[in-house]
């Protein structure tokens, strides 16, 4: 008897040791720059440091001017991120609709961002906005679609997905067609896919599983977002939403956050905490 319960004492204790050394394992969950827009204008390497600290893993970028990123060479950013343990893994960033004169122009800006995003080692171009013509007739539209279609084209050589990402417009209706679907009906999912803004999207009454059960497979990141900090409205059903992340297609989720009860630095802990204590996040 003494044998057996010291034998069951030493095998407590290697079971025991075995969990505390046991590595946490951080869940994937990034953060759109944006929603420290103020801040990281001021302190660029501070700012970076910070967000690792956090706890998120990779970031998206809002701040791509002339082959730079943050005003910094693409490849020294993309070390800074490194350093601080981030990916640069996304990118917000584009053009308005070109016409017959200027298309060659825009091309070859979009060649220009495409190589300064590769530098980087980005995986996603997301364009975050149109101008007043993708709000318009469904002709003006279907150039916005042709567009992206040509982007998506250029990104795709280069080994990038490129992507659009939502504000709460697109799901009007605009000659009895929902703009939203029209985007999804007429890219090309090969070369287009969506960025889905959980907040946008309800803002804009529509339902967010719908979408992704009518258009499996096209909404390959999310941006994860509420109000103002994420789980403080409860506007947002964000369980049954990640309940259906694999028929939507979803590789990578990102919070952003553009409105504050705290600082922009506290508002974006409270949302990565949130994530990460939310069972549905996995």
């Amino acid at each position: 008897m003494k044998k057996n319960a010291l034998l069951l004492f030493v095998a407590l204790i290697v079971v025991s040791t075995f969990s505390c050394n046991k590595p946490e394992v951080k869940k994937e969950i990034g953060l759109q720059l944006y929603s420290l827009r103020d801040d990281i204008g001021k302190d660029v390497p501070g700012i970076i440091k910070k967000v690792g600290e956090m706890g998120y893993t990779f970031v998206e970028t809002a701040g791509y001017g002339d082959g730079k990123i943050y005003g910094m060479d693409p490849a020294e950013f993309a070390k800074l991120c490194n350093e601080n343990g981030l990916k640069v893994l996304s990118a917000h960033t584009g053009q308005s609709l070109p016409d017959s004169t200027n298309w060659e122009s825009v091309m070859a800006w979009w060649d220009v961002c495409i190589d300064a995003h590769v530098a980087a080692g980005v995986k996603y171009i997301v364009q975050p906005w149109m101008d007043q013509y993708g709000y318009g007739s469904l002709s003006d539209l279907k150039k916005y679609c042709d567009y992206f279609n040509a982007v998506g084209e250029k990104c795709a050589a280069k080994g990038i997905k490129f992507g659009y990402h939502n504000h709460d417009k697109e799901f009007a209706e605009v000659e009895g067609m929902v703009r939203y679907d029209y985007m999804l009906q007429n890219t090309n999912p090969t070369n287009v896919f969506f960025q889905l803004d959980l907040y946008w999207i309800m803002k804009g009454g529509k339902s967010a599983v719908d979408y992704f059960n009518k258009y499996p497979g096209r909404f390959l990141l999310w941006h994860v977002k509420d109000e103002t900090e994420l789980g403080t409205s409860g506007l947002m059903d964000f369980k049954t939403i990640f309940e259906n992340r694999k028929v939507s297609g979803n590789e990578y989720i990102i919070v952003e956050v553009e409105q504050y009860n705290f600082t922009p630095l506290e508002s974006v802990k409270k949302s990565y905490d949130f994530l990460k204590a939310a069972e549905f996040v996995k």
